[in-house]
């Protein structure tokens, strides 16, 4: 094949890969520490993303706090107001954890409780690589993860920031509080 052909292959390849990751939809989270965007894989994970849009476009995460900060691991928010009152949610939406998306430092996912179908409003930031958060099949079965949505692509030095704050007891929590509380002060998309 002669290389001019295959370069223009390669070129249109890379045109399609640009235009695709141009497409993928974002969202600005608002904290008092700075701002964090994440980018949305609807492709991946489209009932999540269109959860967390429903909740980011209702006001929902507004004045909401990032309730709980694990150093080194991960920073959740998306839940709780100022005076530690949980928010009424919608009902859980399907279990999406098994997308192939993986609890990489930077991704974003949703919290649940014990109960794979259980997510509802709730969401965390990745701090470090966290693959024993990944879906995953092994000789005793079905392990079920937490289903990554998006990767933050700008702020990550906020959430490293929120990360690194000192936590205690706070509200109805024993521990994992931000002593200072930092803000989710809204969620847009972003045109």
């Amino acid at each position: 094949m002669p290389i001019k052909i295959i370069a223009a292959v390669l070129a249109a390849l890379a045109l399609s890969l640009a235009a695709a990751h141009a497409q993928a939809p974002r969202a600005r989270i608002q904290t008092s520490l700075g701002d964090i965007v994440v980018e949305l894989y609807p492709d991946k994970a489209p009932a999540t993303v269109e959860n967390f849009l429903a909740y980011a476009t209702s006001g929902h995460y507004d004045r909401t706090l990032f309730h709980r900060v694990v150093k080194g691991f991960v920073i959740q928010g998306g839940g709780y107001s100022r005076l530690y009152t949980e928010r009424v949610t919608r009902d859980p939406i399907p279990y999406e954890g098994d997308n192939g998306l993986k609890n990489e430092r930077g991704t974003i996912a949703m919290a649940r409780g014990g109960d794979p179908q259980s997510a509802q409003a709730q969401w965390f930031v990745n701090l470090r690589d966290n693959d024993r958060l990944d879906h995953r099949v092994n000789d005793l079965g079905t392990v079920y993860g937490y289903a990554v949505f998006g990767r933050v692509v700008e702020g990550m030095d906020v959430a490293d920031a929120i990360g690194a704050v000192e936590t205690g007891a706070g509200g109805p929590f024993a521990a994992e509080v931000p002593l200072e509380m930092i803000f989710i002060e809204r969620v847009d998309p972003v045109e």
